[in-house]
């Protein structure tokens, strides 16, 4: 019989990549089934498979809808074919696929109906690709014929994305994608670096051609189609269920099976051929052909059906074939034909055989390498979810990395010789990002540079980008951020690994000294000073009022606390303690740079410790609180300053703080210092002075002791004797009472006798509302206090420390390398 070209132009491949989360989830049997084009967020079922579709826009966020010309929407026609998507911008568009099983095999499919719906009639060709490996070119013929292309792949990953690459033929469309799971036993050609593209599976005789097979007939959803040649063929058929061997490799399906040809001149042979569909990246393909045979008719045993098969004139099996009765079994290539233009296959009788050859159906496939290996799954993971949370408009799609022509802009990958590309560096300045920082970012583990500047990100800096082992530059200027440093990116950037270029509002932000001249008009206005240093006043470039402590390089206290300081208000965080903006350390020139408290010192206000006591972790431990470290802002809200002197306290596992070493001021060390709960000799001695108006140490009375003094005073039994003359009368006199009731058990020798603070803070909530009760104004500030702005700490006061171990500092702020304005060129 003459060859016969089949039309078998079917090449299926699959394209993948996208980066919206999908979100339609597998069904019961794993199937995904996409209705591309299909408006609105509802799916529907299928009238003849039964099977769910869903609408694509959870797959892709690019291309736009459209609905084929009404004269190609017959009823021989599909109806998820009525509609498609088409891709008009971007060189690259995909689809990703999620929820599959890293290393199972997938039959992927995608349906092409071109149908003139741009009324171009202009038929297109692209490019499909499986994550960066080629499948197939897809050439449109017809505008009225719904091209099929399909591939089964194993998917390395636990997604799998499907692209259409715009090659200049026209703009890319699809109208369906499938993905069905395999078992990995189908199917042995297909492996880990080879994949087949069908080039046509057909069903040897059924009588009309629209007898399509494919679920609930197939469980795997292939389709067959019929191959009808009444003139040289006959059939022959069976209404037996035809069984799949034990490990069958390929389970073609009962109703399939159940039908065959043979030739109908019963001495003739079954002949039929194809060519080769030559591509520009597959010139000359190679074919591998799955034969499936079955005796569908009982023979007598007086009889026999045996034949050979021949490709081109030679055997393609070596041995004479005997087909069994209604088992499903197979002839099969696991490597490649010779390569030819035109494949003749050829099904002759033998000698013995006192029947004609048979065939039930056939599968083409060209072979399709999948060598090429995408990104780190995790890095492409990564980005996929970075990509959908700031809907970055770049060329984002498909693999991030590879093929290398189309990797995705503002990024820099790594392409070892062994292993899979990875992200090095990322840079996404100035694009428009909004919301806090993806932790995504984290999972990007061999980035080594990563720009964010210049977007409206919000919120704090992850604390799990410390934990970017190659992480060497961060850029996160130009944004909204705030909060703190974490102390993980602190440490980095104390030991020199990482350079942090970071403009939080309001904290920890890095000054120059050059910065801190300008800010404090070349320290003109000085607020305060102490032991420690100057403290001046300032504005921010927004005009933000601030205050600069600037340490004495002779001073004192020295590096150590003020080390111990920016340690401490880095990492914590409370309305009644005061904020740090930020710092600097450069060379000798030390400072640090505070919110502005209006009000100055505390004279006659405390609160804030019950926060470093028991809400703070690591809890701490002041050790210098006095009036001068509390400090009043416009409202007058107390908030604690000065953490030099400050030690943490661990609450698992320490009973008491170390008292090696004693640090604070005369007149306000607790005489026992042992732990948090009961640390108010100190405290406490300023709820008399709030009382008296007096300070810690009457140094006019032999430096007499405020304890002393009240309870001198008080043995004549009339409050009024230690009340401050300046109340003038306008205080509850029970309040008073009751504060120094409180005051003087928080002396108590024994701190075993003194109340815990949460006691504390109870009774003295109790004496506000007695106090809210007798007043009906309260003037708490009428006085200005500006000209007794010792603030931040630094009053005259003698500061006692009798050791070099005042505080243990874990990470090196000196060593804190100078900050850029952007990223350091590599």
């Amino acid at each position: 019989m003459a060859a016969r070209s089949w039309l078998f132009i079917l090449c299926f491949a699959v394209a993948a990549a996208g980066i919206l989360q999908i979100r339609a989830q597998p069904d019961l049997k794993g199937f995904i089934s996409i209705d591309c084009g299909l408006e609105g967020k509802t799916g529907y079922l299928d009238d003849k498979t039964n099977l769910s579709y869903v609408p694509d826009d959870g797959f892709t966020d690019a291309g736009t809808n459209h609905n084929i010309s009404v004269e190609y929407m017959t009823p021989l026609i599909s109806k998820r074919n009525y509609n498609l998507r088409s891709f008009p911008d971007g060189e690259r568009n995909c689809y990703t696929i999620r929820s599959l099983v890293p290393g199972l095999k997938y039959l992927i499919r995608g349906t092409f109906m071109y149908g003139n719906y741009d009324g171009l009639n202009r038929l297109p060709v692209f490019d499909l690709y499986i994550g960066d490996n080629f499948i197939t070119v897809v050439n449109i013929t017809r505008p009225d014929g719904a091209a099929l292309e399909e591939t089964i792949v194993v998917v390395p990953d636990d997604f799998v994305q499907v692209c259409l690459v715009n090659t200049g033929g026209g703009t890319p469309f699809i109208s369906g994608l499938d993905l069905r799971p395999l078992k990995n036993t189908l199917y042995p050609q297909v492996t880990e670096t080879q994949g087949l593209s069908l080039f046509g599976r057909r069903n040897f005789g059924p009588t009309s051609n629209t007898e399509i097979i494919r679920y609930p007939d197939d469980p795997h959803d292939r389709v067959w189609i019929p191959w009808i040649n009444p003139i040289d063929w006959a059939v022959v058929s069976t209404t037996m269920t035809v069984q799949n061997l034990e490990n069958d490799i390929f389970e073609a399906p009962s109703p399939v099976m159940r039908t065959a040809i043979t030739p109908r001149n019963a001495s003739g042979n079954i002949e039929f051929a194809w060519e080769a569909y030559a591509q520009p990246k597959d010139p000359v393909p190679g074919y591998v052909a799955n034969l499936h045979f079955t005796e569908v008719q009982l023979l007598p045993s007086n009889t026999v059906r045996e034949f050979y098969i021949n490709l081109n004139g030679k055997l393609l099996y070596n041995e004479s074939y005997r087909p069994a009765y209604l088992y499903a079994d197979a002839i099969y290539n696991s490597k490649p034909f010779l390569r030819y233009p035109l494949y003749n296959m050829s099904i002759n009788a033998t000698s013995n055989s006192t029947l004609p050859p048979i065939i039930n159906t056939i599968e083409v496939f060209s072979i399709m390498p999948t060598a090429n290996v995408g990104t780190n799954s995790l890095d492409a993971s990564a980005m996929m979810a970075i990509e959908a949370k700031y809907h970055v408009k770049k060329n984002w799609m498909g693999d991030p990395c590879v093929p290398k022509t189309l990797a995705w802009d503002s990024l820099t990958c790594s392409y070892a010789t062994s292993g899979r590309p990875r992200i090095t560096s990322l840079n996404l300045t100035s694009s428009g990002l909004r919301g806090d920082i993806s932790s995504s970012f984290a999972s990007l583990t061999a980035v080594q540079s990563l720009n964010l500047s210049n977007n409206n990100l919000t919120g704090s800096i992850p604390d799990a980008l410390a934990q970017l082992p190659l992480l060497t530059v961060l850029d996160l200027t130009g944004n909204q951020l705030s909060g703190s440093i974490p102390s993980g990116l602190l440490k980095r950037i104390q030991d020199g690994s990482l350079d942090l270029s970071s403009s939080l509002q309001l904290e920890n932000r890095r000054f120059t000294y050059r910065e801190l001249e300008m800010m404090t008009d070349n320290f003109q206005r000085e607020l305060g000073r102490g032991g420690f240093g100057c403290v001046y006043d300032g504005f921010l470039e927004d005009h933000t009022r601030v205050a600069v402590k600037l340490m004495f390089k002779n001073s004192k206290q020295g590096e150590k606390e003020f080390l111990a300081e920016a340690q401490i208000l880095i990492r914590i965080h409370h309305k009644n303690l005061v904020s740090m903006i930020g710092y600097i350390k450069d060379g000798d020139n030390m400072a640090l740079v505070y919110e502005y408290m209006s009000e100055g010192t505390l004279q006659e206000h405390i609160a804030g410790l019950e926060y470093l006591h028991k809400g703070c972790n690591p809890p701490l431990v002041h050790r210098d609180v006095k009036a001068t470290n509390i400090l009043l802002n416009a409202m007058l809200e107390a908030k604690i300053a000065d953490f030099g002197l400050s030690k943490a306290f661990n609450r698992n596992n320490d009973t008491h703080v170390s008292t090696n070493t004693l640090a604070g001021t005369l007149g306000y060390v607790d005489p026992e210092f042992v732990i948090p709960s009961t640390l108010f000799n100190l405290v406490f001695q300023i709820s008399l002075i709030l009382v008296t108006g007096k300070p810690a140490l009457l140094r006019d009375l032999d430096n007499t002791s405020i304890i002393q003094w009240v309870q001198q005073h008080l043995a004549r039994g009339n409050i009024e004797d230690v009340v401050d003359a300046r109340m003038h009368g306008d205080h509850d006199i029970n309040s008073v009472w009751k504060v120094v009731d409180i005051a003087l058990k928080c002396t108590m020798q024994e701190s075993i006798q003194r109340p815990t603070i949460t006691d504390v803070v109870t009774m003295l909530q109790e004496c506000i509302e007695l106090e809210n009760r007798h007043q009906k104004e309260y003037t708490a500030n009428s006085e200005n206090h500006n000209s007794s702005y010792n603030a931040y700490g630094v009053d005259q006061s003698t500061n006692v420390i009798q050791s070099n171990d005042a505080f243990e500092v874990g990470h090196n702020i000196a060593r804190v390398p100078a900050m850029t304005t952007g990223p350091v060129a590599r």
